[in-house]
């Protein structure tokens, strides 16, 4: 019988972690991710498992310890939230530049500067266009359950190792506390250097010299013609993501006539919507993106010859409406309803909003 355990999302992260043979974790407290840490340090995996859990002296050491560790082909993460993911945001971009693999979680709270530490989802830019310098991407998943906290590191790990690539599970505060039943894999052994280069290939810095030249792992070339090569192979790999790599759900969307596309804990808002709505007569439907970064743009245009409206839903300003807008490509009217700095909308808010800019307009 499956093991199902009442617990946090920040302590699913964890547990996942501990269970999918996760080298080694290297973080530093913030709201509303502390638990994370917390949990790994009660936990103890390293009597379990090996797993090395270290609480570095700032978000800056955390970042770059993952560096080094994703040099050596281990199954390293850190997490944090808002503020902290800012800061880690050079060594994002190194790892990016370096080709190697690696987890992060960001716990999103209000900004912009300390904010609140209330549950937003404006990172969202900061996630998917690149928040450091470059021509890069990150993998992003976006969780709607506790149950996805969990999935989502093994499957985040997955993805970071067959592209070599850092990806990213981009959370909420509401996720992170929330307590639902989760439902606990089998316990994964962590990889020894000759399984490594066996499944990943021979690039780590796992000290085999002999049958080959030495790896050196960096982000730097300061030669403009093969730095542009290399730029060129990242394009053609996150062309390949985009191609091989969307996820996303769709709900009640086979006879709507107006969609909503939410991610994250808005998208939990949007259902109990749907049902609002439903009630008054309102055909509508929910695209729920899974991954953030490759986006699910396909599936939205599939829909378009159906639809009269479409409401981005975000805990924001109006940021994944971007991308929303660019997949329709003027096709349907897009429009945006969010909430900021902490406060989460309500159903009613949500089908208020949709009647006020599509059924009353």
């Amino acid at each position: 019988m499956a093991e199902l355990r009442l617990m946090k999302g920040n302590e699913a992260i964890a547990e996942a972690a501990i269970r999918c043979g996760c080298d080694g974790y290297f973080g530093y407290p913030i709201t509303p991710q502390s638990e994370v840490l917390e949990t790994l340090m009660a936990r103890m995996p390293w009597d379990e498992t090996g797993m090395v859990v270290l609480q570095a002296e700032s978000e800056l050491a955390a970042i770059n310890m993952v560096y080094g560790g994703a040099g050596c082909g281990k199954k390293v993460m850190t997490s944090s939230s808002s503020p902290g993911i800012s800061l880690k945001q050079e060594g994002i971009t190194y790892i990016a530049g370096a080709e190697l693999p690696c987890l992060v979680v960001n716990v999103v709270r209000g900004g912009p500067g300390l904010g609140t530490i209330q549950p937003a989802q404006s990172d969202y830019f900061q996630a998917v266009k690149g928040g450091g310098h470059g021509d890069y991407k990150l993998i992003v998943l976006a969780p709607a359950s506790v149950q996805e906290m969990y999935d989502f590191v093994d499957l985040g790990f997955e993805l970071a190792f067959k592209y070599r690539n850092p990806a990213m599970i981009l959370s909420d505060g509401v996720i992170g506390q929330m307590m639902e039943k989760v439902q606990l894999g089998d316990y994964k052994p962590r990889l020894t250097n000759e399984e490594i280069i066996k499944r990943y290939g021979s690039w780590a810095t796992t000290g085999k010299t002999a049958d080959r030249k030495r790896n050196i792992i960096t982000s730097l070339d300061l030669d403009a013609g093969s730095q542009e090569k290399f730029n060129i192979k990242l394009q053609n790999k996150y062309k390949e993501i985009q191609d091989k790599e969307v996820r996303f759900e769709k709900i009640a969307c086979d006879d709507a006539e107006y969609l909503l596309v939410a991610y994250g804990s808005s998208s939990r808002v949007c259902q109990k919507a749907i049902d609002i709505a439903r009630g008054k007569g309102i055909k509508v439907g929910l695209l729920r993106p899974i991954t953030l970064f490759p986006y699910p743009s396909k599936a939205i245009q599939e829909l378009l010859p159906q639809l009269k409206g479409i409401l981005s839903v975000e805990m924001s300003a109006g940021q994944m409406v971007e991308d929303v807008r660019l997949a329709v490509n003027g096709k349907v009217n897009v429009e945006h309803f969010g909430r900021m700095g902490g406060v989460i909308p309500t159903p009613n808010e949500v089908v208020e909003a949709l009647e006020e800019k599509f059924i009353k307009a």
